[in-house]
């Protein structure tokens, strides 16, 4: 897939107004936001902000610590990153729209001094060797063909001792992923690899793979709740369905079948580069 295609797969078009006009109907003052209420919807990956929670623990992050967000979407990783540990995180996605409702976010929520976003390409990553701390990309490279050099480029900017955490959607054994999913409608878009093919990557562009682990048990325990919820509540105003718009339903059923069928497994590659 092209970068352009990515770009385009993952525009909106009115995004920011259906943002702030599911969050009025949840009960929030879109002028007077807190972190807590944006939460539900601006981590789209799945387990939402609680596997955003886990991943930044394993960064072991200070509160002087500049963080790198690879692949940023709308921002809520980058914030609540900052907001839990003090730290200055740059976020950086290759969709105009999603950095600019990113930074209109933020705005609403008093964040600018902490967070940061531009566009960019991960594969060319528009930044100084060795200038973060840390580095993070959660649910990004399904969309990358080169693996190589999209690990390669966190790589380059990182400084040595730092900490990278890889959230990926790898391939599994148990067949083709049914499409469309969150993040490919046809084959085209889709270029999962292996636990084992990701982790040798990362060690060939040179990161010490410090922990892998398999996400696969909390992932399906997440929806088995998130299905009684509906079954009691009905549908969630706020949710990751809000960003991916038209045909979320169909793609995140399919996501969640896909990791219960074991077709793909959700995997966190916790690595460092070597001091």
């Amino acid at each position: 897939m092209a970068a352009i295609s990515i770009a385009d797969y993952w525009t909106h078009g009115d995004l920011l107004t259906a943002v702030l006009d599911a969050l009025t109907r949840a009960g929030a003052d879109v002028d007077n936001l807190s972190i807590e209420e944006v939460m539900p919807l601006d981590h789209l990956h799945g387990r939402g902000f609680e596997a955003t929670r886990e991943v930044a623990a394993y960064l072991q992050i200070s509160k002087n610590d500049h963080l790198l967000d690879i692949g940023s979407g709308v921002g809520g990783p980058a914030r609540l990153i900052a907001h839990t540990h003090g730290c200055r995180v740059t976020g950086i996605d290759l969709t105009p729209e999603f950095c600019a409702v990113a930074t209109e976010l933020s705005q609403r929520l008093g964040m600018t001094d902490s967070v940061q976003f531009q566009v960019g390409d991960a594969m060319a990553l528009p930044f100084d060797d060795a200038g973060f701390d840390a580095a993070l990309t959660h649910n990004v490279s399904m969309n990358v063909p080169d693996k190589r050099l999209f690990f390669a480029e966190a790589f380059r900017v990182l400084k040595p001792g730092g900490r990278f955490a890889a959230a990926e959607i790898a391939a599994g054994a148990g067949g083709t992923p049914i499409l469309p999913t969150p993040w490919a409608e046809t084959e085209e878009g889709s270029h999962l690899t292996t636990a084992d093919e990701t982790h040798d990557v990362l060690e060939a562009v040179g990161f010490e793979v410090l922990d892998v682990v398999d996400g696969t048990a909390k992932a399906v325990a997440s929806y088995e709740e998130g299905r009684a919820r509906v079954a009691r509540d009905g549908p969630p105003i706020l949710g990751p369905h809000v960003i991916l718009g038209e045909g979320a339903k169909e793609k995140l059923r399919n996501s969640a079948a896909n990791v219960e069928a074991g077709r793909v497994v959700p995997v966190e590659f916790i690595c460092c580069r070597p001091a």
